[in-house]
Formats: C-alpha cells, structure tokens, sequence
C-alpha cells in the first residue's frame, strides 16, 4: 500500500513545504525593515515553533486515534489562509500571524510522518523516510530559492500570495487523492502514555538529539541571511541560493541516507553526521564571500541528509511499542521547541555580543546533544 499512497502524500508535502520555504530568507530582512531587533527577530521565529510545540503532541495523539487524514487536512487549510497575514505592517502583527502559523503545522508534519511510519515495512524504515524527508526538503529548498527571485522582481507581497497558493494546493491534493489508513495498520494502539515513552533510553536520546539539531537550524534559518545579507552584502537572491542549496542537498541525499540507515548502525551514522552538522555551523563565521558560505552550507545539508533518516528510523521502531502518532510527536516537539530556543537565545547573544557568537553558540549545543544521545541510546528501556 505505501507505494501507492507515498506519492500523493510526498506531493502534498513537497507543495507545502516549497510555500514555506519562499520566505526563509526573506522574513528576517521584512522583519527588521519593521525595525525588529535581534532580540524581536527571535521572538518573531520562536513563536512560530512554540505554538507548533504546544499542537504537536496533541495532533499525534488525535492522529492516533481519529486518524491521519483529518489533522493533516486542517493543518494544510490552516496554513494557506493564515499565509495572507504575513503582510502585516507591524511586529506584534508579524508576531501574531506567526504564532497561528506554527500551530498549524503542527498537525502537519508529524501527521504526515506518522503515516509514513505506519505503511513502512519492517527494515525499510530508513528507506521511507528518506523518501519522505527527501520531498519534504526539495520543497524547503527551492522555496528560498523562488522566494529570492519573487522578491528581487515582484515585491514581497507576492511572495506571500505564493505560499498561500502552494499550501492550498496541498490541501486539495490530500483531501481528494490521499486515502485514510485503516486503524489497524496503525501502529501500537490505543497509544502508550507519554510518561510510558520517557522511560524509553531511546526516545529520550532521539529527543536530546532532535532540540540540538533544530536549536542550530533555528540558529541558521534566523541569522545566516543576517550575517550574509548584512555583515557580507549580499542579495536576497545570493541568500535564497544559500540556504537552498543547505538545504536540497539535505532532499537529495536523503534516500541515500535512508539507504544506508538501513545497511550500517543507525546510532553510529546519526552520531558522526550530528558531529558534521555542529561544525558546519562553527564555521560559518569563518566565512567571508558567496564561494565559502556556499561550501560550509553544502556541508551542513550533506550531515543532515545522513542524520535525519537514522533518527527517523530509530523512531520508528519505538513508535511501534508506544504509537506511531504520539512517539514521532514527541520528537517533532523536541524538533520546535529547538527552532523556539534557538532564534530567542540568538537573538540576545546577537544584541549583546555579535552575530559570530551566536553561530558558535549553535555548534557547541549540537556537540552537547550528540553526546547526550550517546549517552542515553547506550540505556536499556
């Protein structure tokens, strides 16, 4: 069944995801035209995950016993109207439309993941999730890139329209194309308890791992078009092609890493890749041109291609003991709570010391997290 569904499911997300990649690197540059601070800028990012954190557990534990189709539908509804009030003139408007934003994709991502989770056969969960991560992150990647070039030649405004667009487009394709799976190829029904899933060495390691991963993301999504845009000069456009290429190299390596995350331990490939990832973003202000941001960008999307499919696999198989739904849940909070933290302690290290300090601030939380995933996974649960 599942490779029947996937692809109406990868197109959704793919859809999806290109809407919310137009305004990666164009949101903090909006931001601060309406006069944002460091401090403002993260806030502005951190609500969006902080109002994801708080939905996304409830979602998977709705998804698991009312079913993926629904919660994924409302998510991808939700996002296309909110989308028009990116145009807001102010920052508590920009903060406001945020906070709704980043609600509603929680019942987006890890709805759609927990699907995938359902229909992956035994052994093959790297493959399919690297499958999944790979449309997910060819969205997100061209997004920054068509966001540039919609700004550079049409204004920012239409921008937004496109994100609308893209995200209703997803919603038709999953409300008419994507059928409901049955309760019973639903994972571990009815779902453990949460405090059941801490006791888990495992989810506990994936969950260290997961907040240091998307503190740096967070860290990177806010302030490289910062450091590149202002501290560098470049263009939107230059900017856009950065994290573009940070971040499809991420898509397309990742059916490779699901490949190999099925092939060579999980735990060692997503100990090394983290360790790849920490320091892609410790050098970041060793750059100084286009050419060498370019190269430090491709390295922390190669890491990230290795590292997400051996995370997502291991959840996986814990989801089967404890619920699909509410397990990958779980780690996809621990993933916005980290893009929330991120953005929000960048923000005072960028106003009170520079904007290099923040960079190296991500990279020694990422060497904090792999280590603390080492030390859990190796717990008996």
């Amino acid at each position: 069944m599942i490779k029947k569904v996937f692809p109406v499911l990868a197109l959704s997300i793919f859809a999806s995801m290109l809407g919310i990649g137009i305004i990666v690197p164009l949101l903090p540059l909006y931001a601060e035209n309406l006069g944002a601070t460091g401090i403002w800028l993260g806030v502005i990012f951190a609500g969006f995950s902080i109002a994801r954190t708080i939905t996304t557990p409830i979602a998977g534990r709705l998804s698991d016993r009312r079913g993926r189709k629904l919660l994924l539908s409302i998510g991808l509804l939700s996002s296309a109207i909110i989308s028009l009030g990116y145009m807001a003139e102010s920052l508590w408007g920009l903060t406001l439309v945020r906070l709704l934003h980043g609600a509603a994709a929680g019942m987006i991502q890890p709805v759609a993941q927990a699907y995938i989770g359902d229909l992956s056969p035994k052994g093959e969960e790297g493959k399919w999730m690297g499958y999944f991560y790979a449309a997910f992150f060819a969205g997100f990647g061209c997004g920054p890139l068509m966001g540039g070039l919609l700004t550079d030649n049409f204004g920012m405004n239409v921008s937004f329209f496109a994100m609308g667009g893209l995200n209703l487009l997803a919603f038709l394709i999953v409300a008419f194309l994507l059928p409901e799976i049955g309760k019973r190829k639903m994972a571990a029904a009815p779902p453990a308890s949460f405090r059941e899933m801490s006791g888990s060495g495992m989810v506990k390691g994936l969950f260290s791992f997961q907040l240091a991963f998307s503190l740096g993301r967070g860290i990177f999504a806010t302030f490289l078009p910062i450091f590149a845009g202002i501290h560098i000069g470049l263009s939107p456009t230059l900017i856009g092609i950065l994290v573009a290429v940070n971040i499809l190299l991420m898509s397309l390596l990742q059916i490779y890493g699901g490949n190999i995350a099925d092939r060579l331990n999980r735990r060692v490939l997503l100990t090394v890749s983290s360790l790849g990832i920490a320091a892609s973003l410790a050098l970041i202000p060793l750059g100084s041109n286009f050419w060498q941001l370019l190269g430090i960008c491709a390295l922390g999307g190669i890491s990230g291609a290795m590292s997400n499919p051996a995370a997502s696999a291991l959840g996986v198989e814990e989801g089967r003991r404890f619920g699909m739904g509410s397990t990958l849940a779980i780690l996809a909070m621990a993933f916005s709570l980290g893009m929330g933290v991120g953005p929000l302690l960048g923000g005072v290290i960028y106003d009170f010391i520079n904007v290099n300090s923040v960079f190296y601030f991500g990279a020694a939380v990422g060497v904090i997290g792999t280590a603390l995933f080492v030390w859990f996974a190796r717990l008996k649960s």
